[in-house]
């Protein structure tokens, strides 16, 4: 006789909708917001995150000295308190659970794993000691457990940022402030201890292109220049903008202000404070000088900007070049994502290949049943966290378009209860997000009687001793 199996709606009270997201930073929990408040959907939602607490780049990129900007988390946290949500931090897909298990236990899959590594300047002296990745830096006085043990070298006078956007403006505005202004910011005590040792007096940012193209805001850009004891330097030159340039500041609200802001301080001279942050435009390095394995300068090429069949004005080498000393380069030219085991993934774009946040198989060209992707893996690293609120949006849509009309039986793998089990048989030491609240409190607690914002926990170690856990 056959047994019968009683198939129901999907996302109907008896057969809810189960979705993972991988991922629990901005566009995660982004994504979770949109599902969670369909009202014709039942959905039910499990994010999952190789690091041991939530909110990703929040947490671990914005800077110390914009507690501002972190204070979205309250949002995130609002969504953390739906009954239909669930946080299983230090789970790492390909390591602790990969697709075909998430492929048992859940109808549909959503990858929010963001840009995690740095884009490359590919030139010969990238890799030398003292040439450092924005990335790590950020992670590293953020207090990141995967850069606790990074090292800095910050004993030379003169360091260069590559790169014109936000992030290189926190590099340089980190490396350039007063370490008493950051201590009691959460900034992490061992970075805070290596910034009050720096010896850095002198910062030179490269932009490749001109004041009209820089991809900083006007208030990250005067941030800096509002700093107490540093002068933002720039020469008269730099500002001189070519007919194209000028155009696009009719249309350009940001390029106008940054373009005016800079033509003031080209202006104002060298100035007399002790810490000078001097803004190199149209330059770009085309070797990183070493001497015994260590970066002791850098040779730039000075640029001219030509426009493109696109229209847009990219930089081409005019072959003047010269050489700047210093003992340590910090490369921000953009993130770039990396491949999850088993999901389609464009190396050269470093995003999982999509159409509407529809994973796409590349050979193909169709469309892979039941997953999806949010975020910077997504679009690429574009936008501000605001922006994968729209990104995400588009993204549930396309994904609750899929199940209309669609019916599923109810199987074991599918109640709540066995991914629990399932991760507990593979001995993986995860945290909830009430782990995570407890942990909060105690960060918050400690940061108090040391009159910082919080104590962070850096090492996965400390989390599990604090919660009386054991590692797996």
């Amino acid at each position: 006789m056959t047994n019968l199996v009683t198939e129901y709606p999907l996302g109907s009270e008896k057969r809810p909708l189960r979705v993972a997201v991988v991922g629990a930073g901005p566009s995660g929990f982004y994504a979770v917001d949109a599902l969670l408040r369909r009202k014709d959907v039942l959905i039910e939602v499990d994010t999952f995150d190789r690091l041991p607490v939530p909110y990703g780049l929040v947490r671990f990129g914005v800077a110390p000295d914009h507690q501002n900007i972190k204070a979205i988390i309250k949002g995130y946290e609002k969504i953390a308190t739906n009954p239909r949500f669930r946080f299983f931090g230090n789970v790492q897909f390909g390591r602790d659970i990969n697709l075909e298990d998430l492929q048992a236990h859940y109808d549909q899959i959503i990858y929010a794993v963001g840009a995690e590594t740095d884009r490359k300047l590919n030139v010969p002296g990238e890799m030398l000691s003292g040439s450092y990745t924005a990335t790590e830096f950020v992670a590293w006085y953020n207090g990141h457990p995967d850069y606790v043990d990074a090292q800095f070298d910050l004993s030379h006078e003169r360091a260069l940022v590559v790169g014109m956007g936000n992030v290189a403006m926190d590099v340089t505005r980190m490396l350039a402030k007063s370490p008493d202004e950051l201590a009691g910011t959460d900034i992490a005590d061992y970075a805070l201890e290596s910034l009050r040792a720096s010896k850095i007096r002198e910062i030179v940012i490269l932009g490749r292109r001109g004041a009209a193209q820089a991809a900083f805001t006007p208030k990250e850009i005067k941030e800096i220049g509002a700093l107490e004891g540093v002068d933002i330097v720039v020469d008269p030159a730099d500002v001189v903008l070519d007919e194209e340039s000028k155009k696009s500041l009719e249309t350009d609200k940001q390029a106008r202000a940054n373009v005016q802001y800079l033509t003031e301080k080209s202006q104002e001279g060298s100035g007399a404070s002790t810490k000078k942050v001097h803004l190199r435009l149209l330059r770009s390095p085309v070797k990183i000088v070493g001497e015994n394995g260590h970066v002791v300068g850098a040779t730039i090429e000075r640029n001219v900007l030509v426009k493109s069949e696109s229209g847009e004005m990219r930089p081409r080498g005019s072959g003047e070049f010269e050489t700047i000393p210093c003992g340590a380069i910090f490369r921000s030219v953009g993130y770039h994502g990396i491949p999850l085991q088993g999901v389609p993934f464009d190396r050269d774009a470093g995003v999982i290949p999509n159409e509407r946040g529809r994973v796409v198989n590349p050979d193909s060209g169709k469309v892979v049943r039941g997953q999806y992707v949010v975020g910077w893996i997504k679009r690429g690293p574009t936008g501000l966290l605001g922006t994968n609120k729209g990104d995400s949006g588009e993204t549930v849509d396309a994904m609750l378009e899929d199940i209309q009309g669609e019916t599923a039986p109810m199987h074991e793998e599918q109640e709540p209860e066995a991914i629990e089990s399932f991760l507990k048989s593979k001995e993986a030491s995860y945290l909830t997000f009430s782990d995570w609240k407890e942990l909060d409190f105690l960060e918050v607690e400690k940061g108090a009687e040391l009159g910082k914002i919080r104590q962070k926990f850096v090492h996965l170690s400390d989390m599990l001793e604090a919660l009386n856990k054991e590692s797996g």
